[in-house]
């Protein structure tokens, strides 16, 4: 028991798990000089105490694979992740970002994003300032305003490869030693400027707006070689990879490369992972070559989401399954609700399910209504197909009414992948490998196609709470959001809390939280629409000792900071 002290701020009697997977333990948690200083009974004094008596209190989460790359430029808000208890994001994922840039190359980059990603070139024109060329200016700029979470960066592959290769890059040229050299010193410097690692995508499916492959697809090895020894170089550093894998003809081959590339230059290393419907066990060869790797001491993680990936569907957002009937192609400039009173005539609806008919097979079999609160692991009697086979009429049909619903905000899940057998079992054994990580929420990216960045609500309301088969314990949710991706990026001063981790938390009404579906709002620079998806139960969100969130709502402290490099644990002096 301590004597009297002076705090920040106490939580009372919260059921604290603590990040490292053990059992919930009744503590309070002291926080002084925006580190943890005590945890247990802790007798004195706070100038804020939170009465989290029969609340869960965990670290703050950590989202490892966010687009955030624009936004962390132009607004001190980073959500919706930090409405799902997010204190600290990763930014540069797949290769794609901002710097390094040459002033002539600005617009290259943004239809490189606006394809990849899915954020519409007007917001990134106006929103971008380009105070920058470098990557260490790049930094700089983001370092220079508060934010409600702390920001992690992440060299991109794409960028750095136009800035030393220019329209040779744009054209996948192979890199000559000379440009390979000029990209190493460059990811060099980056990482002595503060960069976390970096990020490279090698799948076919990453396209510009223009519809070409971006420069980083089928990088040599010999270049990711070079760049990856430049990083080893600077003594820290992790290497960010989303592959196809040769869509998946050659998965081998391409992990063998991947072997060797992080055997020589032991950079820790993160790959995307996702059940493919077109080969629904390929992830399997994967996480089999993943656990041989790590027995034979490679640091190589597989990066894995609790969730389908795949496309929201609704008159607001970028795509309904409607887009190649010639007779809604007509209707879509029209403002929603214009559109509305067009779509409810009957003659309108009737050409349209018409034309759909006409139309190759659409995968109705894996396209479900959205329900609020959303479910994302629905069952396949709920699907627009059998719902049609009960109704007597076509999947179409089904879909058109229910999009009309709710004023036409309603909405459609059109899961992709990791829903081959119309369950997420894939995924719980993802997720209880111990050779994965969580991430991909993707914020800040993918503005009228998907809201994933809400998937640390849906780890602990539903994974740890709900789900109708296997789940996982809320401790183990807890450090797949914490310490594990904490330590997976080198930041080993938080996801735990104990005396001398920095002071980012959640306090949790555990009972009751859930998530909301997805609504459009238009607050993005240039008047740009984006998804942002709302939460309850989140009773305070804590960021370097100051709490930036009560029930949900900003409390106006913006704390957030750049974090440059790794990060060791701060003793308590």
């Amino acid at each position: 028991m301590s004597s009297a002290h002076s705090y920040d701020i106490i939580v009372r009697g919260g059921s604290v798990a603590d990040g490292r997977g053990g059992p919930v333990f009744e503590a309070d948690v002291a926080v002084r000089d925006g580190l943890i200083v005590e945890v247990g009974r802790v007798v004195g004094s706070a100038t804020e105490e939170i009465d989290a008596k029969g609340l869960l209190v965990t670290p703050g989460f950590i989202d490892l694979h966010t687009h955030y790359d624009g936004q962390v430029t132009w607004s001190d808000r980073l959500d919706p992740s930090s409405e799902h208890g997010v204190t600290t994001i990763v930014t540069g994922n797949c290769g794609v970002g901002f710097a390094p840039v040459r002033g002539g190359d600005h617009d290259r980059l943004i239809r490189l994003m606006a394809g990849v990603e899915d954020i519409p070139e007007v917001v990134m024109a106006a929103g971008l300032t380009w105070q920058w060329e470098t990557f260490p200016e790049y930094l700089d700029a983001v370092d220079s305003h508060p934010h409600d979470v702390d920001i992690a960066a992440l060299l991109p592959h794409s960028a750095l490869r136009v800035y030393v290769m220019g329209q040779r890059a744009v054209d996948r040229e192979v890199a000559t030693s000379a440009d390979i050299s000029a990209m190493a010193e460059l990811a060099h410097g980056a990482m002595r400027a503060g960069a976390m690692g970096f990020g490279t995508s090698r799948a076919l499916q990453q396209r510009s707006i223009t519809g070409e492959p971006i420069p980083s697809v089928r990088a040599s090895e010999d270049e990711l070689r070079g760049i990856l020894a430049a990083i080893s170089g600077a003594g820290h550093g992790v290497f960010q990879l989303l592959s196809d894998f040769f869509e998946f003809t050659d998965i081998d081959g391409e992990f063998e490369m991947l072997r060797r590339l992080v055997a020589e230059t032991r950079v820790p290393t993160m790959f995307t992972v996702n059940q493919k419907h077109s080969v629904p066990d390929g992830w399997r060869r994967l996480l089999d070559l993943t656990a041989t790797a790590a027995a034979d001491g490679l640091p190589i993680k597989a990066q894995v989401l609790g969730r389908p990936t795949g496309l929201l569907l609704g008159h607001e957002l970028s795509l309904t399954p409607f887009e190649k009937c010639p007779t809604y192609a007509a209707l879509r400039p029209l403002p929603l609700e214009a559109r509305l009173v067009e779509l409810r005539r009957p003659d309108v609806r009737a050409q349209i399910i018409a034309e759909a008919a006409g139309l190759p097979e659409a995968p109705w079999h894996v396209r479900f209504e959205l329900g609020d609160p959303p479910c994302y692991e629905p069952r396949a009697s709920e699907s627009m197909t059998a719902r049609a086979l009960s109704a007597g009429c076509s999947p179409a049909e089904v879909a058109y009414d229910v999009l009309l619903q709710d004023d036409g905000h309603q909405l459609m899940l059109h899961a992709m992948q990791n829903y081959a057998a119309g369950s997420l079992d894939a995924c719980y054994e993802m997720l209880r490998d111990e050779n994965s990580v969580l991430g991909l929420g993707d914020g800040g990216a993918h503005l009228g196609l998907i809201c994933d960045s809400s998937f640390p609500t849906t780890m602990l309301s539903y994974w740890a709470r709900d789900r109708r088969g296997p789940r996982l314990s809320v401790e183990e949710v807890v450090h797949a959001l914490t310490l594990q991706p904490a330590h997976a990026i080198g930041l080993e001063d938080r996801g735990l809390i104990e005396p001398g981790k920095k002071a980012d938390l959640n306090v949790i009404d555990h009972e009751h939280l859930r998530e909301h579906r997805p609504v459009v709002v238009h607050d993005l620079p240039g008047g740009g629409r984006r998804m942002v998806q709302h939460a309850t139960g989140y009773v305070a969100t804590v960021l370097s000792g100051q709490v930036t969130r009560r029930d949900g709502v900003p409390t106006g402290a913006l704390p957030g900071r750049l974090v440059r490099g790794p990060r060791r644990s701060t003793a308590v002096s």
